[in-house]
């Protein structure tokens, strides 16, 4: 079954065309900057690149054009649109009303659609995405997988925040959590390679948006983000946890409103912040090599964060079987995996130098031989979990 995957976003729009039966990845690709002048960025199998920059204004066009590249004759993956059986549409915000995947109808457009003051910047995109779907290929199903399900499984101790029960139950305040199809991914394939009946497993999904979760027999029990995905890591431009005295504070002394301070800790702190120099990290560590203060800073306080929470879900899990790091930063930083690591012996972990330092694209292990905790670095593949959710719900239906 071929499933066309698709994270909208306000500006972006990211696809993949995947056999869902084999795995197999047919085309991939990239819309930026929709209604600004518009690049797309198009790949087919792990080969051929291609770049095309044209005027895209909205999302239905974006989508147009990336069906039409799919069809093309000299970009040509497929023959036909029909050839797509199902959609998978990545939700970022599925609320308490979704715990898995789902077949998309209008009770549950609806639902996306109210959570949108959870995710303002998100859900909004999602919907468009899902509408033009239905419009462009009207008889093909759609299903939605959300980034909030994994972590459904929260107790309760681990999801409320400490302010009057009633704002849980009257207004939906507490810790949702994020990169629930990454933790999820992740994490089996770390239970795969344990081959344990049951695991305690912590996975650092670190890019320019991260968090940590700590999984329990293949059930996530806490992860760093909240609410929104601003709580938790350091992150590119994102301040991660701080004092919610900070607030006021910063509106009072800037003159900020309150739109005007979300955005403030969302678009223009984190490491960009700290350093002054970039939100990505590459940049960051190559001032500190050469001796930017501000840069050094910014990456002994991303990795003491990682570290902190660490600590902390190992303590939770009352130990930790395997240490997994994953998405961008994760997955190919090795100074970044190697601080994080420093100094947790106490823990039984220990990492192998030198087998840090090696790049390879698959999943491999990092730790010493000696190391109680097993360190892995595993690839995430969220575009995969969606097209085999897709797959078998449509299948079953």
């Amino acid at each position: 079954m071929l499933v066309f995957v698709l994270n909208a976003g306000s500006s972006s729009l990211k696809y993949q065309l995947i056999n869902a039966e084999t795995s197999e990845l047919k085309a991939s690709g990239l819309v930026e900057r929709i209604g600004i002048d518009g690049i797309l960025k198009h790949e087919v199998g792990e080969n051929k690149k291609l770049t095309f920059e044209l005027q895209i204004p909205t999302h239905k066009e974006a989508i147009e054009l990336v069906l039409r590249i799919l069809t093309n004759d000299e970009t040509k993956v497929i023959n036909s649109i029909s050839e797509i059986e199902a959609i998978g549409h990545r939700v970022v915000h599925g609320g308490e009303y979704f715990k898995k995947s789902t077949l998309i109808n209008k009770d549950v457009m609806d639902k996306i659609r109210k959570l949108i003051p959870l995710a303002p910047l998100h859900n909004p995109a999602h919907v468009l995405g899902i509408e033009i779907c239905n419009e462009l290929m009207p008889n093909i199903p759609n299903v939605a997988t959300f980034d909030t399900a994994f972590h459904q499984t929260m107790p309760e101790e681990n999801f409320l925040y400490a302010v009057p029960y009633g704002d849980y139950t009257e207004h939906h305040l507490r810790k949702y959590g994020f990169h629930g199809t990454s933790h999820y991914y992740v994490s089996n394939e770390a239970i795969k390679i344990l081959n344990k009946k049951t695991s305690k497993i912590i996975v650092c999904h670190l890019g320019n948006g991260s968090s940590i979760c700590a999984v329990k027999d293949g059930k996530s029990i806490s992860t760093t983000m909240g609410l929104t995905p601003l709580e938790g890591l350091i992150m590119g431009t994102r301040s991660g946890d701080i004092d919610a005295g900070v607030i006021p504070y910063l509106m009072e002394r800037k003159g900020l409103d309150s739109n005007q301070i979300i955005n403030y800790l969302n678009k223009k702190s984190g490491i960009l912040g700290i350093s002054g120099i970039s939100s990505d990290l590459r940049e960051v560590i190559k001032a500190s090599n050469d001796g930017d203060k501000r840069s050094k800073i910014a990456i002994e306080m991303l990795c003491g964060r990682i570290k902190k929470y660490l600590c902390s879900y190992a303590g939770l899990m009352q130990g930790v079987d395997a240490i997994c790091f994953t998405a961008g930063i994760g997955e190919n930083s090795d100074l970044i995996r190697e601080k994080v690591c420093e100094g947790l012996g106490f823990m039984g972990i220990e990492l192998d130098t030198e087998k840090n330092k090696i790049r390879t694209h698959g999943t491999r292990e990092i730790h010493n031989e000696s190391s109680k905790t097993k360190i892995f670095v595993i690839p995430t593949n969220e575009e995969l979990v969606i097209a085999k959710d897709t797959y078998n719900l449509v299948k079953s239906k």
